[in-house]
């Protein structure tokens, strides 16, 4: 059996889990302690991606993002052991693609300290083979460096791998590391907004990505859509 994929790669928030309810509470505490006015949870929704330096500066500004950044990041530690959940399928999802011998990653702009303790709340930080997060790299999503980093890191081709976020940034960064992305709308972005880019695949929630997965096995030549 020809297996043409070696490599997924997958975005975190919005993919794999939910943790709005955690970054929600997280901000709208910070707010609070600021004596700013709180947001309600579609706008903070709108405004995750990007990593939390400027998720925060959307709402309090440069001039006291530092101060921001320390009371969000204490607030945030313990918020994501009790806000954060499975997206329906992924739990199962990554245990099958393991146990089916594909090497998995992690490339979030989430920071590392706090997307280790997602995973590690969720149990499932053992199956990845590399986790690689924004603040660790010059240059965080749609940059694609943390994608050819972990390319690199794992010795994989681009044309082996397949990253699959839900965000238009997901989609940007995988065009600029020459790798096929899927795009599932189980996050902060609408169809109308990621079809316009023209991911490799779109899908509906992440249980259906062994049916991408499967058109790559067994096929002469190179799949395209």
């Amino acid at each position: 059996m020809m297996r043409k994929i070696k490599l997924i790669i997958f975005d975190l928030d919005g993919t794999l889990m939910n943790a709005y309810p955690a970054v929600e509470a997280s901000v709208n505490f910070t707010l609070k302690k600021l004596g700013l006015p709180i947001q309600n949870k579609d706008k903070i929704r709108r405004a995750v991606g990007w990593g939390d330096r400027e998720l925060l500066t959307q709402f309090v500004g440069e001039r006291k993002v530092e101060q921001a950044l320390k009371i969000y990041r204490t607030h945030h530690a313990q918020a994501l052991k009790t806000g954060t959940r499975f997206l329906p399928g992924a739990k199962q999802l990554i245990g099958d693609l393991k146990r089916k011998k594909y090497q998995l990653a992690v490339a979030s702009n989430r920071p590392i300290k706090f997307s280790l303790i997602a995973l590690k709340y969720l149990k499932i930080k053992k199956y990845f083979d590399y986790i690689l997060c924004a603040d660790k790299l010059k240059h965080g999503k749609p940059h694609p460096q943390i994608l050819i980093q972990i390319l690199k890191r794992l010795k994989v081709k681009p044309q082996e791998a397949l990253y699959v976020g839900d965000m238009t940034i997901d989609v940007q960064t995988g065009h600029r590391a020459g790798v096929k992305t899927v795009a599932v709308l189980t996050g902060s972005c609408s169809l109308s907004e990621i079809k316009p880019l023209h991911p490799f695949r779109i899908i509906k929630k992440i249980s259906q990505l062994p049916t991408i997965l499967d058109g790559f096995i067994n096929v002469k030549g190179e799949h395209h859509e």
